[in-house]
């Protein structure tokens, strides 16, 4: 993947950023429950369109009925359905953990593979899916997820001038962060967006984050009143 090139002025500024995420975050994790690649795999497939939160009340009794990609291969499709019915999109989703299943089963001797490419030829595992897994099961910073909180923290804090193209803003974050901190990053700004720098600010900031560092954030605006 080629990269824009950017300024050392601009790399400082997003080291400065990441430091200060580091203070408030110091324990960035994933916030998907899992115990293997193969359940962080499924976890993330059906992060799609829910929280975190819904998904790690579904996959303890997932996991516990269908804890290996052979058995969920084999899995009535109807009792996929019920499973994870409250992560909505539940047909879509129980086809995509059948067919994954199957796929790791036939193609990957059961494994989930460890490699870009291959996380791309199954069924609902986009690039997002893929970096999420290569990240936090494999340790490979392959890339940076980008989801919303992502997007609208990159956006208010300056690091993108792209407001909805997700590869573009990828390709931003990389060149500005040091490859080590990639799987990190996601999840610091995640923890940022989802605590005091939300979609809609009620209050000012207490911190001196989006203070001295968010360009476009609602936190100035709210900082002024």
């Amino acid at each position: 993947m080629k990269l824009p090139r950017k300024t050392e002025k601009q790399k400082e500024r997003a080291q400065e950023i990441l430091d200060h995420l580091y203070m408030y975050y110091p324990n960035p994790v994933c916030e998907l429950n899992h115990r293997n690649p193969f359940e962080l795999l499924i976890a993330t497939i059906l992060s799609a369109q829910c929280t975190d939160v819904r998904v790690n009340k579904v996959t303890p009794a997932l996991f516990e009925t269908y804890p290996t990609p052979e058995l969920m291969a084999e899995a009535p499709l109807e009792e996929l359905e019920e499973l994870v019915r409250t992560t909505g999109f539940f047909r879509n989703k129980a086809k995509s953990l059948k067919e994954t299943s199957q796929t790791l089963v036939d193609n990957f001797d059961g494994k989930v593979p460890a490699n870009m490419d291959d996380l791309l030829t199954l069924r609902g595992a986009a690039r997002k899916t893929a970096n999420v897994v290569l990240g936090n099961a494999f340790g490979i910073n392959h890339g940076v997820v980008v989801d919303t909180h992502v997007r609208r923290f990159s956006n208010r804090f300056g690091l993108t001038k792209h407001k909805d193209t997700v590869e573009k803003i990828e390709r931003d974050l990389m060149a500005l962060f040091p490859q080590e901190n990639w799987t990190d990053l996601s999840h610091l700004m995640i923890h940022h967006g989802r605590g005091p720098c939300k979609a809609r600010i009620s209050k000012a900031p207490d911190h001196d984050l989006c203070i001295n560092y968010g360009k476009n954030c609602e936190c100035q605006k709210m900082r002024g009143k």
